[in-house]
């Protein structure tokens, strides 16, 4: 029996990772930036550079590990649309173009339809939207090409525009139950499925082109399978690794999912719900507004931006529960779940002569987590949550995380899209470990923060 030697390649919007595994041990790792370029509003990357820092990345990995995989896979970052004109750009899931005609179009009533169809919500960094909005604008040609990141990289390996089950669901034009194109929503948008990228499962397997196995040296039998997407990815390798169904990663921003063997959509809060493999989806909620709004507390209400985090546990120690009702909204950045609005705002509410700085930063750390209360709440209520991100390596945050959601946090790291498509692929035998800490509800302040979370985001309360 030949071992596996698997390459994945996590394709996100800041950066792509690689990773070298054989028999669940992590042979080799590298990662290479990529560069997002635009405006506030306008966001793509280069579709040059994307392939530029795949071949760049490859030849880095020492030329006899590469001889030896045996299979290799993609995972993507959601979202993201390619014209396939001479601009080479590729727009990603944080481009906004598309916001204005959203919010006219989510006020129809195919906005309920659509979602119920695709699973996928009604917000400008969906393809749909994208589409719409470049319909409407009239910006390309009407029998235009329309790929994605996965369809590129699979192009280039294989010499095939295929894009997944998983991402494909995750663009708005996917029929979920019945795995094709929706023809109602291509209808609408005056496309036809000729413009996209043929669709396949998840583990669909291809031949590498001979002139790619002879530029990376690979061997003969080298397999290309089409993979899936990063969040349908991360949480299944969390799921696969501990056992548990629902995750909650907190880094630049958040995201609560749950593995479920059912499709589940919520039509009013419309979390989202993609396609992972065969009886398998992941049901979830994003927010924008994770560590960013941290990040914006440690440079604008800190002392030392440069120890704030340090401080935090004492600061949080030393103020009290509720930050003397004091409340802060932190929708900095727009807000994906449960407001789908890029035009809601953040601030401070209720704020007196009596707030101390300290008042003002617990205030910035409590909203933050009740904010993703609402969004445990609409994915995974009353279950454990597997956690992880560096937002949990301070310990003290992660016990007041598990106070605010009321339920036990077990951090596990283990929530990289690569070791997602590893398992997805080779599901390897695992011994489930146990993890490194485990943030139990303090059940006096758990209660507190539950009535405090009834109202908190009430400008009347």
């Amino acid at each position: 029996m030949i071992l596996t030697v698997f390459l994945g390649i996590d394709v996100g919007t800041t950066a792509i990772k690689f990773g070298v595994i054989k028999e669940n041990e992590l042979l080799y790792t590298s990662e290479f930036p990529l560069k997002t370029y635009g405006d506030d509003r306008i966001k793509y990357q280069n579709r040059s550079e994307i392939l530029q820092a795949l071949k760049e990345g490859i030849l880095q990995i020492p030329i006899q590990l590469r001889k030896a995989i045996t299979k290799m896979s993609f995972s993507v970052a959601m979202h993201s649309l390619m014209p396939m004109d001479n601009s080479n750009q590729v727009f990603l899931w944080s481009d906004l173009q598309a916001a204005q005609v959203i919010q006219r179009f989510k006020e129809t009533p195919l906005a309920s339809k659509f979602y119920e169809i695709s699973g996928t919500p009604i917000h400008a960094m969906s393809s749909f939207a994208k589409l719409l909005y470049f319909h409407q604008e009239k910006d390309y040609a009407k029998k235009m090409q329309w790929y994605g990141i996965k369809e590129l990289v699979m192009n280039y390996f294989t010499g095939h525009y295929v894009i997944d089950y998983a991402t494909a669901s995750a663009t708005g034009l996917f029929d979920l139950k019945k795995k094709q194109w929706s023809q109602e929503i291509l209808e609408y948008l005056g496309i036809n499925q000729e413009q996209l990228a043929r669709l396949v499962d998840t583990d669909e397997s291809f031949a590498m082109l001979p002139a790619m196995r002879n530029l990376f040296d690979f061997g003969q039998s080298i397999q290309v399978i089409v993979g899936a997407s990063d969040g349908t990815l991360a949480a299944y390798a969390s799921y696969y690794a501990t056992g548990r169904a629902a995750s909650l990663t907190i880094g630049t921003s958040g995201a609560v999912r749950k593995v479920s063997n059912e499709i589940q959509l919520d039509s009013l809060k419309q979390n989202f719900c993609y396609y992972l493999k065969n009886n398998l989806w992941v049901k979830g909620a994003p927010s924008n507004n994770g560590g960013v709004v941290l990040a914006w507390s440690a440079e604008n209400l800190g002392k030392n931006p440069a120890t704030f985090y340090e401080s935090l546990p004492k600061l949080l120690e030393k103020t009290p529960l509720g930050s003397k009702g004091l409340r802060f909204f932190p929708y900095l950045n727009g807000e994906r779940a449960p407001y789908w609005s890029n035009e809601i705002k953040g601030g401070f509410h209720d704020l007196t002569l009596q707030h101390s700085r300290e008042d003002m930063i617990r205030s910035v750390v409590e909203g933050m987590l009740l904010n993703m209360r609402q969004l445990v709440e609409l994915v995974a209520l009353g279950e454990e949550l597997s956690v992880s991100g560096g937002f949990f390596q301070t310990a003290v945050l992660g016990q007041l995380a598990a106070d605010i959601f009321g339920s036990t946090c077990f951090y596990a790291p283990q929530n990289e899209p690569i070791f997602g498509l590893y398992y997805l692929l080779e599901q390897p035998e695992l011994v489930i470990e146990k993890p490194q800490q485990v943030f139990v509800p303090q059940l006096s302040s758990s209660h507190e923060y539950e009535k405090l979370a009834q109202n908190y985001f009430s400008v009347n309360s």
